[in-house]
């Protein structure tokens, strides 16, 4: 993450002594807020990249290493398959990237972003699983059914009815868009990503809590559960307050393809949907027994 961060830093610098553009639908104070806010999260991501794997990792509050996990989790780690999609499809196009205004960034810059997400996400691939595996064990050694049984959660409800939108917009569905020519490859692309993960999110959940234990892949569904309900929440609680700016705001060179009322209230439920999601995973954990003396 240091590339994205060091780049960040030279929007916020450059826009403030005027020697960088500010992005587009942004004036100089929203620019300079957003870009400090992803200053931040890059410096917490790179702070839980060191966690996972020094020693005093083992020290922090379970219950921050969680939140902060499985928000980055659901952030870039969901985001894997659409950036080999898009290479595969050369989805980006080639010399350079669009930033957000009226110019491009330079292309290396554009690949040193993309390296950063791509590389984060990996190393969070590999190196969370076993972090958790360290810090709680038991959460891996049971079999589907054996946590506390419960009903389908209404989170995976929600979640399903999210992804089934998401997938209908991916397939090239019109309705509840407002500006079909707006949608691009790149746009098709993340819906369809969002939509995977909210539906194999909400699968797995409901397969975590039902009654009945079977044989199941407990470790296969807890994954698949923790990053769909991470993607969920966490990009769609990135997307709601900038669906609002649009909304409310109305910046004249900010077209979004969707109606904005019907992505705001998609948003919102993927976010509720997300948490709901994490706490039906966190009851359905396997209940450990205590030592008799």
């Amino acid at each position: 993450m240091s590339p994205y961060l060091l780049i960040k830093v030279s929007w916020v610098v450059g826009s403030l002594l005027g020697l960088a553009p500010v992005g587009e639908g942004f004036n100089l104070a929203g620019w300079v807020l957003l870009n400090t806010v992803t200053i931040g999260m890059a410096g917490i991501g790179i702070a839980l990249a060191l966690a996972l794997v020094r020693p005093w990792g083992m020290r922090i509050p379970g219950w921050l290493v969680a939140f902060c996990t499985w928000t980055g989790a659901g952030f870039l780690v969901s985001i894997l398959p659409y950036a080999v999609l898009s290479t595969v499809l050369d989805a980006q196009g080639s010399g350079a990237t669009k930033r957000g205004d009226d110019s491009a960034m330079p292309g290396w810059e554009g690949t040193l972003i993309q390296f950063s997400f791509v590389g984060m996400g990996l190393g969070l691939a590999l190196a969370l699983p076993a972090y958790l595996r360290r810090r709680w064990p038991e959460a891996f050694t049971a079999r589907v059914g054996d946590g506390s049984r419960a009903a389908v959660p209404w989170a995976a409800v929600v979640a399903a009815v999210v992804g089934l939108a998401w997938a209908y917009w991916a397939v090239g569905g019109t309705l509840g868009v407002a500006h079909p020519a707006q949608r691009d490859t790149n746009g098709y692309l993340l819906t369809g990503v969002g939509a995977l993960w909210a539906l194999a999110g909400s699968t797995a959940v409901w397969m975590l809590v039902r009654q009945r234990p079977t044989r199941g892949p407990h470790r296969l569904l807890l994954t698949l559960g923790w990053l769909g309900s991470g993607s969920l929440f966490a990009w769609s609680g990135w997307k709601l307050p900038l669906t609002l700016f649009v909304a409310l705001a109305h910046p004249s060179d900010v077209t979004l393809p969707e109606n904005l009322a019907v992505a705001a209230v998609l948003h919102l439920a993927a976010v509720v949907a997300g948490v709901g999601m994490l706490r039906s995973l966190v009851g359905s954990r396997p209940r450990t027994l205590k030592a008799v003396p």
